[in-house]
């Protein structure tokens, strides 16, 4: 029997709810107050199918530009041949949530002004910069009974 290739065409795993999250959503998802330029993680509930996103922006983020008392306004960029497009989705707030990918870099710079802080109170310079792990420090380990040996390479031999 051939497939269909409708809206909703292969999403049967894709919009289906999560383990323990079924039945009528819950009212504080309607009391969540989105802003322009909050940043939003778009994922579709199969529980309210009006204003319910295309299957391509399932799973993507996308920056707020626009609110409207039922829904949301998402920018979306999509690729399209060699170039990102900017799509405009309208979206029911069932259907998204604040997206997290900021948070890390929030903490890090209230955590960067503190040690600053301090470090100006003491009269000290204080890193604040990342820097990329380095390799460990060489070490031996030997005991009693074992001492260190020295390993050297077998010098080339031709067999012929």
């Amino acid at each position: 029997m051939p497939h269909s290739f409708g809206y909703r065409a292969r999403t049967r795993d894709m919009f289906k709810r999560g383990f323990r999250e079924h039945g009528p959503i819950k009212l504080s998802t309607y009391l969540i107050p989105y802003c322009v330029g909050d940043i939003v993680d778009i994922k579709a509930n199969a529980a309210e199918q009006r204003g319910m996103p295309h299957k391509y922006y399932h799973g993507r983020t996308g920056i707020v530009y626009n609110v409207t008392p039922h829904a949301v306004g998402v920018i979306v960029h999509k690729v399209v041949g060699n170039r990102y497009m900017e799509k405009r989705v309208n979206i029911r707030v069932e259907h998204i949530r604040h997206s997290k990918c900021r948070q890390e870099f929030l903490d890090r710079v209230k955590r960067n002004h503190d040690l600053h802080a301090e470090a100006k109170a003491k009269g000290e310079r204080v890193q604040l910069k990342r820097i990329p792990a380095q390799p460990r420090l060489a070490h031996v380990v030997s005991t009693a009974d074992n001492a260190p040996q020295t390993m050297t390479p077998v010098p080339y031999e031709t067999t012929i």
